[in-house]
């Protein structure tokens, strides 16, 4: 009895308590990395995500970034003619939804890991310039943030297929390139 109990209290608290904690949220549209880095295309990460005249990261592409090879759809795809028709067409901002969403106490610079120290994006985001498709975002239900920044699970295997963008792994690539910074660096 006692094991059973053990059990089922491990299953609660390790596998179903996060799946309540988290919501989840589907982008807009659907949308293949891999098709625009890949050979055909072959678009670098900076083609559309780039910075302002201040050096700052922009991040996600405005819909004019996407109008030049998209005034008509491309492909066959439900997505492509709903991208043309509904957003750039009609000069809309297409709602992306971010997985990054920091606490309101962290800053982060890309143009300091990428300009300044010479990261690749994939140095962060692994593999997800060759994605087909999007995931849903999740999202804490307490907290606000995304289950992107919290790092790794319990059993230290990585709670996100991005991995990157926890204090952790920040932590451990300035550890292990010899940055040695403040907590005031990152804090606000």
């Amino acid at each position: 009895m006692f094991f059973a109990g053990l059990a089922g209290t491990l299953l609660l608290g390790w596998i179903v308590f996060p799946y309540l904690i988290f919501r989840s949220v589907d982008q807009p549209l659907q949308f293949s990395h891999k098709t625009h880095t890949g050979d055909n295309i072959g678009l670098k990460c900076v083609d559309c995500h780039t910075y302002d005249k201040d050096g700052r990261f922009i991040g996600i592409p405005a819909t004019k970034v996407c109008r030049p090879c998209h005034s008509e759809p491309v492909g066959t795809s439900n997505e492509d003619t709903r991208l043309v028709t509904d957003y750039v067409n009609t000069g809309r901002e297409i709602p992306w939804v971010v997985y990054s969403r920091q606490p309101e106490n962290v800053y982060f610079s890309h143009a300091t890991h990428v300009r300044l120290a010479g990261l690749k994006c994939q140095s962060c985001h692994f593999g997800h310039a060759y994605t087909s498709n999007l995931r849903p975002a999740r999202f804490s239900r307490i907290s606000g943030y995304s289950l992107d920044i919290f790092g790794r699970t319990l059993f230290n295997v990585p709670s996100t297929p991005s991995r990157g963008m926890s204090m952790d792994d920040c932590a451990s690539c300035h550890r292990a390139k010899g940055v040695n910074e403040s907590c005031i660096g990152c804090h606000k």
